[in-house]
């Protein structure tokens, strides 16, 4: 992957490596307290935080500051409201955290650069399948070091689509509304548990299309790369231009994303 528009540390390390040994090193904390009892933390209904987010991130953290010390971190759990400005890295210690806490194999680490709001880096890590998705800005998108790409399917009829409620009890009503409409004209429907997860399957072709209506920059930053880097489309619900800072998104490709919004939003 080309890599000469990433900030490189004093001794010549690309951001890429970095990150990639960050999210290598987190991992090993996650499956380290996989299959182990965890503490877990209540941050609303449903919406949990075991030690191993705290630990996972706090590894991360501490390699990147430790590498770039003048760049941001916006992290789920500690610095949830970093400003995105200059260069500022965007982190998921770990994206999927109900399935992680009842043994549910899907989860990831999430990890993007920014530079004003550009982004410039994706990685998302699955540490159980040892996949690693990544993605920098005009360099295509790679799953373990191969090309990827978007779906080709062009209906839905024939679409596995994938979504998650998320934590807003009407934005979750909404979604399942428009579920409800999609059940019985799409090949299937998934509930994915990881929004960063539901991204990266978009962006390699597993998932045909992905959609969500409660989302944080930290779910959806690497995903935004990887898929359009992977040729496909990342919109807002109303066609709007996606941001980090966006909470609803559909990713796809084009023909998919526009039958959606016409035939079922």
């Amino acid at each position: 992957m080309l890599s000469d528009i990433l900030p490189v540390t004093k001794d010549g390390k690309s951001a890429f490596d970095i990150a990639c040994s960050a999210v290598k090193n987190a991992s090993k904390v996650l499956l380290d307290y996989y299959e182990s009892s965890k503490k877990v933390k209540h941050k609303g209904r449903g919406n949990i935080v075991t030690q191993a987010d705290t630990l996972s991130e706090t590894t991360i953290i501490e390699i990147i500051a430790s590498e770039f010390p003048d760049h941001l971190i916006l992290s789920e759990e500690t610095n949830a409201t970093t400003p995105v400005t200059g260069y500022t890295w965007i982190i998921d210690p770990l994206d999927g955290t109900n399935n992680y806490y009842f043994g549910i194999p899907h989860f990831c680490i999430n990890i993007a650069l920014s530079k004003d709001r550009d982004i410039l880096l994706g990685i998302t890590y699955d540490p159980l399948k040892d996949e690693l998705f990544t993605a920098v800005k005009g360099s295509g998108v790679e799953l373990n070091g191969c090309p990827v790409h978007v779906t080709p399917v062009n209906t839905l009829g024939s679409a596995l689509i994938g979504f998650d409620l998320g934590y807003d009890d009407n934005q979750g009503k909404n979604m399942l509304d428009v579920v409800k409409k999609l059940h019985g004209n799409v090949h299937c429907i998934r509930m994915m548990g990881s929004a960063a997860l539901g991204l990266a399957y978009v962006a390699c072709g597993r998932i045909s299309l992905y959609f969500h209506r409660s989302i944080y920059p930290w779910d959806i930053a690497s995903g935004i790369l990887l898929i359009t880097e992977a040729g496909g489309k990342v919109i807002g619900w109303q066609r709007d231009k996606i941001g980090l800072h966006s909470k609803m998104l559909i990713a796809s490709n084009n023909e998919l994303c526009d039958q959606l919004i016409e035939q079922y939003i």
